[in-house]
């Protein structure tokens, strides 16, 4: 455990020394929306949203790009590492597979939304492919598909425990299902990704949680990736509460829902994972559910979504909802270790 934790300084060092030069940077490529214009999936604007946020036009997007990079160029690094010194390494899975399998989920996600935050930034017009939301999803299950596959022909994983049922063996029917939760973690967090810390914060937390189930269940592989990606919001976290200097864009934000799915899958705690990303769950569920009631009916069932833009219509301050995010957030993360600490089972 104490190699760990000196990833996770190492991290979090590294990251706080480049953060302000890449803030510049990305000050001298422009990389920032000027105005507050959003539309919701069915092209309409969405003017309760842009009223908050206008105050949060010129700030630079794409925070998440930097995690994503140093991350991957540590994580093989750190491995290479441990073995030269003979630090011994333990895996439940095949190593090769689980590392693969953990930098394209975090990278092509990534690549994906570097490319929407692009089209946002750089007002591509709508005649060029520029990731509209049925283009966006179109590519989402593609890759969650990819990533679902060798999860369970690689990894072999192919169950998760219910607690009170036990286990339930899903055979090839755990490739849609986990092509489900990636994609609905990766648009969760991007939903969630709209007030000063908010996602980032309770990233930390459900990562702090994941990072003591990989421990003790003796994973190197994940429990080094977690650390070094946990290094790194740490960091971010800095320049992004309160006010913030900069935003994970949809570069970090569709890498690091996507990632946070895929971490529970590996470790075989997709119950867990609901419980410990419930702040995500409920933000994607009220938007979803505004959607839908739309559609359907043609007026709001709430008076804004996603949830925490109903608190703020509401009256509650920016501060106020994350703070009160990241406390739940904290009391789900309890909750979900105790549910995964209680299910005990074989991972394969």
């Amino acid at each position: 455990m104490v190699y760990l934790l000196g990833v996770l300084l190492f991290s979090y060092l590294v990251h706080s020394i480049l953060y302000i030069p890449f803030i510049k940077l990305l000050y001298s490529w422009k990389f920032q929306r000027l105005k507050q214009i959003t539309r919701d999936a069915f092209n309409k604007r969405t003017p309760i949203f842009d009223k908050f946020h206008q105050m949060k036009a010129g700030i630079p997007v794409g925070g998440g790009l930097l995690i994503i990079v140093l991350t991957t160029l540590f994580f093989p690094l750190t491995i290479l590492t441990m073995k030269y010194f003979w630090i011994p390494i333990t895996s439940v899975y095949p190593m090769f597979h689980e590392i693969k399998i953990l930098l394209f989920t975090f990278i092509s996600f990534g690549l994906l939304g570097l490319l929407d935050d692009a089209k946002k930034t750089f007002a591509w017009k709508s005649d060029v492919f520029g990731l509209r939301v049925r283009h966006k999803l179109i590519l989402e299950v593609i890759l969650a598909v990819i990533i679902s596959y060798w999860l369970a022909s690689d990894l072999k994983i192919d169950i998760f425990y219910v607690p009170l049922f036990g286990v339930i063996r899903m055979g090839w029917w755990f490739i849609p299902f986990a092509t489900f939760v990636i994609i609905a973690f990766s648009n969760a967090f991007n939903i969630t990704d709209g007030l000063d810390g908010l996602s980032a914060g309770v990233l930390m937390i459900a990562l702090c949680a994941f990072w003591i189930v990989s421990a003790s269940i003796l994973d190197t592989p994940t429990s080094i990736f977690i650390a070094l990606w946990l290094g790194g919001i740490l960091s971010f976290l800095y320049f992004n509460v309160y006010p913030a200097r900069i935003f994970l864009g949809d570069v970090g934000a569709l890498s690091f829902g996507a990632t946070l799915a895929v971490v529970g899958l590996i470790l075989g705690k997709a119950p867990a994972l609901v419980i410990i990303g419930f702040v995500f769950i409920i933000e994607v569920a009220s938007s979803g559910i505004q959607l839908v009631w739309k559609k359907l009916f043609h007026k709001k069932l709430f008076a804004a979504a996603p949830f925490h833009l109903f608190l703020q219509q509401a009256g509650w301050e920016e501060p106020k909802i994350v703070m009160r995010a990241w406390i739940m957030s904290i009391v789900f993360a309890i909750i979900g270790l105790f549910i995964a600490f209680i299910t005990k089972f074989p991972l394969k």
